[in-house]
């Protein structure tokens, strides 16, 4: 009899950094890997780690884990990004996704799928239409991926201060694995999982600040 899986959403909070920024080494390589040069350039990688802790003292980061609360993967979610987005596309209309990030040893489990219904899920609970993304420019193999995930490439930016550019967008409430939804929860002080009755909602001043 197949095991049940345990994986579950929580925020991040302040002692993940060191396994988020062990998951983001560990991404830098594997897309090394795959001929990208994504997250290469070391000032970079240090501005979006300070945006990442940023996120996380603010409660927009979230991880899942597994057993023994280890961290298989990470979200953030955030203001719209004004280097890309305009007022035409309406960014309050829209969730903003980043840093979706997935350990190695967690392939196979459909995580950044489940993360990206999950996030849809949130973006329609708060009368949104649509989760967007902005991707690095030349990752292909990325685009491809999140457009079998039910994203319409909408344009590409090219700012020469940033690599990124490739925007893209999903309707909100739209679910890829609807028969394998991650519970959000959270371990009391016995260790045992608490599932959550209401998933947080970012606050009415972040939705609508720019960057």
């Amino acid at each position: 009899m197949k095991s049940a899986r345990t994986e579950y959403l929580r925020p991040a909070a302040a002692e993940d950094v060191p396994a988020l920024l062990a998951l983001r080494a560990e991404a830098e390589e594997w897309l090394r890997t795959k001929g990208t040069d994504q997250w290469s350039d070391p000032e970079t990688g240090e501005r979006a780690i300070a945006k990442w802790r940023a996120s996380i003292d603010e409660g927009r980061a979230w991880v899942v884990v597994g057993e023994q609360d280890r961290v298989l993967a990470t979200v953030s979610r955030g203001p719209v990004d004004r280097d890309f987005w305009t007022d035409a596309d309406r960014p309050e209309s829209a969730l903003y996704l980043y840093k979706l990030m997935v350990a190695r040893e967690a392939s196979g489990r459909h995580l950044g799928t489940r993360v990206i219904d999950w996030m849809s899920r949130l973006a329609a609970l708060e009368g949104r239409n649509w989760v967007r993304i902005d991707t690095w420019r030349t990752n292909t193999g990325l685009h491809a991926y999140y457009e079998r995930l039910g994203f319409k490439h909408v344009r590409t930016e090219a700012p020469s201060h940033r690599r990124s550019g490739w925007l893209a967008q999903r309707p909100a409430g739209e679910v890829a694995l609807p028969h394998d939804l991650l519970p959000i929860g959270h371990r009391d002080g016995h260790g045992d999982v608490s599932t959550l009755l209401e998933v947080p909602h970012q606050t009415a001043d972040a939705r609508h600040s720019g960057t």
